[in-house]
């Protein structure tokens, strides 16, 4: 028996070795050895200026190998390394000292020594003595990962965003950062080997990585650091003022479609905000009386109304199948013009005039809006992008007897903040419907990568007669004593736009509440940026009207964009005559021809024409000025030859 087992052992021995050696000998390697992933250092996201929005900061942890020196290595620098890490930690040399021989005597080859430091920490300690000698002869281990940091804090965290990968591999993008975060942020991985050293540790097998890790691009985003800290800060009072949920600003750069700010921010349990969502490009929602901008464009396209025409607004009250439709002003508007029905945002006036005109055809109004492009989603490069809501007579699930007329006042029909501002914006670059953008370009150094053009969705959503006409109601709104918005209305800048209130969970009374909204762009004659402003669920005991709770917030950031920040860099025209510099450029153009060596006749003429001319003729000029620089009089009468070098006096008032 014993002979037959010591066979069978040879004969597994003999397997082991040559038969299946190789298998075996490639699981105990990648038992004890294994390629490490080391995360590349993802690109920064910049503002349009240059400023930091998120940048990717290594971080190192510092780690002792205790066997790897020898013992008379160990033993002549063990103190001094002690002595060292007390000066930079602290504590006492002696605990130092006892916890490095510890490590010693207990064998611990992956003893941790600092975490998280920044890299001229890492710096200074890895040349402490002992770990100055490097991974082999002073045991010597770095571990380095990256940690994203946003520079201006909580503003626009959730729009510059982030890219997180789990345990499990899931990958969570969101913001500017998320979503560029595969094609340009990321880079590419490094590797590098490790050894199994026991008690699920591993350390590096060698001090250099075999594969080095390569960065990602840089983007350059669309943000304005000046616009979004005014818009973040105006959102940020009026949201704690109110006591509101949450809410978003966007400010957009009408003729690009850049957007210069964007900001959302949440309210949590203790009453603070911070950017949990990011509604502005995520939240679809009824929109309320701003849609009426997009209804009443619709009928004036198809020519069935004018702004000039009288609305009956039927002392404030319609209905439709038992459902009501009400003014805010108890009693109505009488009989007006539609251009006051949009003005005053009277509900049962704009849905009067839709309903007049379109209850026999519904589906040729809502072909209308299609053709504006607002049933489609704007395909930003975020991530979580709400889609439109228009209800189409064909649809019969959403469709019903009263869908056109709520449709006509905002109700029914859902969008994000982001798509009702892009149609405003459109209106204010005459009927060019452009495409948000955020980024402007990606660059590797100072290389560019890729640069982002303005994108055009539609070239003309409406007629430019139209386009007149509504930019006037949305400046008489703001201008107009009667305006929803004359509350805003301010002598030193000009801004149009509309207001809207829009009720919250109607259905239900005990959670019924609002959404304050206002849209539009500024300066109102010649548009260089557009804004949007929603709020939802102010304190309706404070206020919920758009123009109270949104409209200031809109004020206030074209105010200090006007105050603070440029809108005009160029001079327009500088085609215009000044009859007296014209002469006097006249005169001295003659002079300067016909005059080269016979002192002119000077007097009259500006002492700084006169000094040129001179000068030009190799004389010596000596001027007497008394006053503010047209020459009085010339010590050498006109006519007469000049000398080389002659001295002329002239006496300049």
């Amino acid at each position: 028996m014993f002979f037959v087992f010591a066979i069978a052992v040879l004969l597994k021995l003999l397997s082991i070795q040559f038969i299946n050696g190789d298998t075996y000998r490639d699981m105990a390697e990648k038992r004890t050895i294994k390629n490490v992933v080391i995360p590349a250092n993802r690109g920064n996201v910049y503002a349009t200026d240059g400023s930091l929005l998120a940048t990717s900061i290594p971080k190192y942890d510092i780690r002792f190998d205790a066997l790897t020196p020898t013992k008379t290595r160990f033993d002549a620098h063990v103190k001094s390394l002690a002595d060292s890490l007390a000066a930079f930690t602290g504590k006492s040399s002696a605990y130092h000292l006892k916890e490095l021989q510890k490590a010693r005597i207990n064998k611990n080859r992956y003893f941790l020594i600092a975490r998280n430091l920044k890299y001229s920490e890492y710096l200074r300690i890895s040349n402490f003595p002992l770990l100055n000698l490097g991974a082999f002869k002073g045991g010597l281990i770095v571990e380095q990962t990256t940690k994203r940091e946003h520079p201006m804090g909580a503003i626009a965290e959730r729009s510059i965003g982030y890219e997180r990968v789990d345990d499990k591999g899931n990958i969570t993008r969101a913001g500017i950062d998320g979503a560029f975060g595969a094609e340009y942020l990321r880079g590419v991985d490094g590797k590098r080997l490790k050894v199994k050293i026991g008690n699920g540790q591993w350390k590096p097998l060698t001090d250099y990585n075999e594969v080095e890790p390569k960065d990602g691009y840089d983007v350059y985003t669309t943000i304005d650091v000046n616009i979004q800290d005014i818009a973040h800060h105006a959102l940020l009072e009026q949201l704690e003022y109110y006591k509101a949920d949450h809410g978003c600003v966007v400010v957009m750069e009408v003729a690009t479609g850049e957007i210069k700010a964007i900001s959302n921010l949440g309210r949590t349990s203790n009453g603070n905000y911070y950017e949990k969502l990011n509604y502005a490009v995520g939240e679809s929602h009824e929109p309320g009386s701003t849609f009426k901008l997009m209804a009443l464009v619709a009928a004036l396209e198809h020519k069935v109304v004018d702004t000039t025409d009288i609305v009956d607004t039927k002392n404030g009250i319609l209905s439709f199948y038992g459902k009501k439709v009400r003014d805010s002003k108890h009693g109505g508007y009488g009989k007006i013009s539609i251009a006051k029905a949009f003005e005053v945002s009277s509900n049962t006036g704009i849905v009067s005039v839709i309903n007049e005109h379109y209850k026999n055809d519904p589906r040729k109004f809502v072909e209308q809006l299609q053709k504006m492009n607002l049933h489609n989603t704007l395909d930003l490069p975020l991530i979580g992008e709400g889609k439109p809501i228009i209800p189409h007579p064909d649809d019969k699930e959403r469709w019903s007897g009263i869908a056109l007329q709520w449709m006509a006042y905002g109700y029914g029909v859902s969008f994000t903040p982001l798509q009702t501002l892009t149609f405003y914006n459109a209106i204010a670059n005459n009927g060019e419907m452009v495409k948000p953008q955020f980024l402007k370009e990606v660059r590797y150094f100072d290389q560019v990568i890729q640069p982002y053009q303005k994108e055009v969705i539609n070239p003309q959503i409406c007629s430019p007669e139209t386009v007149a006409k509504v930019k006037q109601l949305l400046t008489n709104v703001v201008e107009k004593k009667h305006g929803t918005g004359h509350k805003l209305y301010s002598p030193n800048f000009s801004m149009a736009g509309k207001t809207g209130t829009c009720q919250k969970n109607y259905s239900d009374k005990d959670k019924l509440n609002y959404i304050s909204s206002f849209a539009g762009f500024f300066p109102a004659e010649n548009p260089k940026y557009s804004c949007i402003v929603v709020i939802h669920e102010p304190d309706k005991e404070v206020g919920y009207y758009g123009a109270d709770v949104s409209g200031p917030v809109f004020k206030k950031i074209a105010q200090k964009i006007y105050t603070d920040t440029p809108l005009i860099d160029e001079v327009y025209n500088l085609d215009f005559q000044d009859l007296p510099v014209e002469k006097d450029y006249n005169r001295f153009y003659s002079i300067a021809n016909n005059y080269k060596t016979v002192m002119p006749a000077l007097v009259g003429l500006p002492v700084m024409d006169a000094l040129t001319l001179l000068e030009n003729m190799d004389v010596k000029v000596q001027i007497e000025l008394k006053g503010s620089g047209v020459v009085k009089s010339q010590s050498v009468n006109s006519g007469t030859k000049l000398n080389n070098q002659q001295t002329v006096v002239l006496e300049a008032i």
